[in-house]
Order: C-alpha cells, then sequence, then structure tokens
C-alpha cells in the first residue's frame, strides 16, 4: 500500500496551495480529488496550485486523478496548475502530453543549467 498525505494552505490573492507528498496511485489517488473538491465547495479560490514536488511516484490512474482535479476546478471557474513537479512527474506529464493543460514549463528548471563549483583557495578547479 502506498503512502500520501496531502496538505492544503492558502497563499496570497485568494489562491490555495495543495501539497500532496509521496505516491499517487490508485490506492489513493481518491484522496486528492476529494481535497480539490471539498476545497472547491467550500472556499471557492481564485487559483489552485499543486506543488508535486515531493510526489515520487504517480500511476495512469493518479493521472487520471490530476485531469479529473483539474475538470473539476475548470467546471468551478478555478484554474488548477502544477507546479514544482519532480523530473518523474515532469517526464508522466510530457509523455502522456499533459504538460500544457497543467501550465507545467516544457523542461525541468534545472535541466540546461551548468552546475555552480566552488573555487579552493581561489582557484578555480580544472574542468
Amino acid at each position: 500500500m502506498s503512502t500520501l498525505s496531502i496538505t492544503v494552505r492558502p497563499v496570497e490573492n485568494g489562491a490555495v496551495h495543495i501539497h500532496p507528498a509521496g505516491e499517487i496511485d490508485a490506492d489513493n489517488c481518491g484522496d486528492l480529488r476529494e481535497t480539490v473538491g471539498g476545497l472547491l465547495a467550500t472556499e471557492q479560490p481564485k487559483l489552485i496550485k499543486m506543488d508535486m514536488s515531493q510526489v515520487g511516484f504517480i500511476d495512469s490512474v493518479g493521472i487520471g486523478s490530476l485531469v479529473a482535479c483539474y475538470h473539476a476546478a475548470a467546471a468551478s471557474g478555478v484554474r488548477l496548475l502544477v507546479i514544482n513537479p519532480t523530473a518523474y512527474v515532469h517526464r508522466i506529464l510530457y509523455v502522456s502530453g499533459l504538460l500544457g493543460l497543467f501550465g507545467s514549463p516544457a523542461h525541468l528548471p534545472e535541466q540546461g543549467r551548468q552546475p555552480e563549483t566552488a573555487s579552493v583557495g581561489g582557484v578555480d578547479p580544472i574542468r
């Protein structure tokens, strides 16, 4: 059985931050739908930011749940964005063609960026 914890907190300008942590799969994806559905029924935020930075795994049923959350939010006039996807989540959204739907960037920010190296004693290390 997989483990998923979900925290919800309001942020600026009527937005809400939902932060799932763990794995999103057939065992627990209903928790994510219930969280978004409950939020839409009680608070009507202007924007939902789904922070996926702590999601290590998501299966096809979890992706379906995420899409269902998106459509539920859209039906209520609320935008749902996926932010900070892990490399794995980003790849799954890319392969499934869903990056644009969730407003995620086409490339992860850390891709293409050179790692910084520290100098030792004022001398840059040899590359």
